[in-house]
């Protein structure tokens, strides 16, 4: 293994060299790089022993936890592709991606094994469904019946495998949010996930054997590819069994984690938790947060709690993580709190105008990428991919711009943006401000229908308990802060404001009362 260019190969390294260090904790259980390759090897051999073609989708659903690494690992030795579903799907949610990846072998969470009834007679290309648990109340298992994983698992051979694999090769099919339609499978080889993982390791930001706490799920590239640095550094993984603010709190002072990754809503809850009061973390050093923008007022608390370096990184499920980092002396310098940074090694990113000519500094227009890190395709859909790739660059959807020392900044989806009397809004950097708001726990913005602009700005917003904030104030806070044609118009104030399974806001379905009137569903 002198060569090191598929995604398993670090870790046989380890596995062979320092046997006994520990690869990944949940809760009591300890598994070391000797485990998680022998694990990883039974795999292999029982994947190989089904016959599959070359490259057959084996799928997971479930949690995190220590098992989906030694599935993926096993997987792509066998020269096959890992496929995660998201465990928050719905039932008919989920058929659609086996059906659509052609999942031939499924392994799923105990909790989720009633859904292999509701829609085994619907999945035409699933073969075998492996349970990581024990069911012994099921009858006895034919050749399409649920079996327990462990069984399975400890009884395959344990030899090392033969099969033949390419850098190039897909490792993995990533399916996207689907907030505007169904969600497509992304596929990335093994070069592009190492790409991803070396940017974001760093030169010197990785030291061997750090401890790294993933409370990411690792059905999202984030999570799974941020796990892969501290596998591919000889580190540990610590996965939470429950995730709250009391959890992560625990977990960074109990393993002394040297790395962590929090998403901006998750760093917030543990801010507001009391059980940070007076906590210090020695150990820490630094946390990366992103997958959506985190007020500049939350991020200064977030900073003087936890006293370790912050990096935020932007990118999307077709580039496996971050195309842009804004580093800790960024951070550190407080003036750039805003922007998502620059591009990383390996990486190019532009800004460009509908005809694809590069945008001037301060002028907005949709981000455009390129690099090693890139999807090779979304599977089965052809049409789709030449729409967003095109002469090795990637069309993000994005709408941003740079500032005139470099730095990139995010306004919005492309799709989102508000036209309203012939000016662009971009609903987050109002979403943003509102974020700041007094008596605001919440907010989404959107356009509507108006008879004088076309558009109109509407804010809709989830107050904070006990709150008395009205309409007015919120308006009027708004101007103090961002230009007036970009202030909400009105206010509507609800209970909770809808998400997808992966956290992001439904914007179709916050627009579509107020243009169900209207033969058009933008002015």
């Amino acid at each position: 293994m002198s060569e090191l260019y598929c995604l398993f190969d670090r870790v046989r390294c380890i596995a062979q060299q320092s046997g006994d260090r520990t690869a990944v904790i949940r809760g009591s259980q300890r598994t070391s790089y000797s485990a998680l390759d022998n694990h990883a090897r039974r795999v292999c051999n029982g994947l190989l022993s089904m016959g599959l073609e070359g490259q057959s989708r084996v799928a997971y659903l479930g949690g995190n936890r220590s098992e989906f690494f030694e599935i993926w690992q096993g997987t792509s030795m066998a020269g096959h592709v890992v496929t995660p579903i998201n465990a928050r799907l719905g039932p008919s949610e989920i058929k659609f991606i086996i059906n659509d990846s052609e999942t031939r072998v499924l392994f799923i969470d105990q909790d989720q094994a009633p859904l292999v009834d509701e829609i085994a007679q619907e999945t035409a290309w699933l073969q075998q469904v492996f349970i990581l648990g024990h069911h012994a109340d099921r009858p006895a298992q034919t050749e399409t019946s649920p079996d327990c994983y462990f069984a399975w698992r400890n009884k395959q051979s344990k030899s090392e495998p033969t099969c033949t694999i390419h850098a190039d090769d897909t490792v993995v099919q990533m399916y996207t949010s689907g907030t505007t339609g169904f969600p497509k499978g992304v596929e990335l080889g093994h070069s592009s996930v190492l790409a991803c993982v070396g940017s974001m390791m760093g030169e010197a930001a990785w030291p061997a054997g750090e401890i790294t706490l993933v409370t990411a799920p690792l059905f999202h590239t984030a999570g799974s590819a941020y796990s892969h640095c501290a596998l591919q550094s000889g580190g540990t993984v610590v996965l939470l069994e429950e995730l709250s603010p009391a959890s992560v709190l625990e977990a960074l002072e109990y393993h002394a984690v040297n790395q962590a990754l929090l998403v901006p809503a998750l760093i917030r809850m543990v801010l507001d938790s009391k059980d940070c009061a007076g906590m210090e973390f020695p150990s820490l050093r630094r946390i990366l947060y992103g997958a959506s923008p985190i007020p500049v007022a939350t991020l200064q608390e977030a900073l003087e709690l936890f006293t370790c370096n912050f990096e935020q990184g932007y990118g999307l499920t077709e580039t496996v993580g971050p195309v842009a980092v804004l580093n800790a002396r960024d951070h550190a310098a407080g003036n750039k709190l805003q922007s998502c940074g620059k591009a990383v090694a390996g990486s190019k990113i532009r800004v460009v105008d509908p005809n694809d000519n590069d945008c001037a500094i301060g002028e907005v227009g949709e981000i455009i990428v390129s690099g090693q890190q890139l999807m090779k395709a979304y599977w089965n859909r052809p049409k789709e991919t030449l729409e967003v790739m095109h002469k090795g660059w990637l069309r993000t959807g994005d709408a941003g711009y740079f500032d005139t020392e470099g730095y990139l900044y995010i306004h919005d989806r492309i799709k989102d943006m508000i036209v309203s009397g012939g000016e662009n809004v971009y609903p987050a950097e109002v979403e943003i401000v509102l974020a700041d708001c007094p008596g605001v726990a919440e907010a989404a913005v959107i356009g509507v229908p108006d008879k004088q602009w076309g558009e109109a700005v509407k804010a809709v917003v989830v107050k904070k308990n006990d709150s008395v904030i009205n309409s007015n104030d919120i308006i009027t806070y708004t101007r103090e802060h961002i230009a007036d044609f970009k202030c909400p118009k009105s206010v509507d104030f609800v209970d909770s404001i809808p998400r997808n399974p992966a956290g992001k806001i439904l914007k179709k379905a916050l627009r579509g009362p107020y243009w169900a009137a209207q033969n058009r569903k933008i002015s």
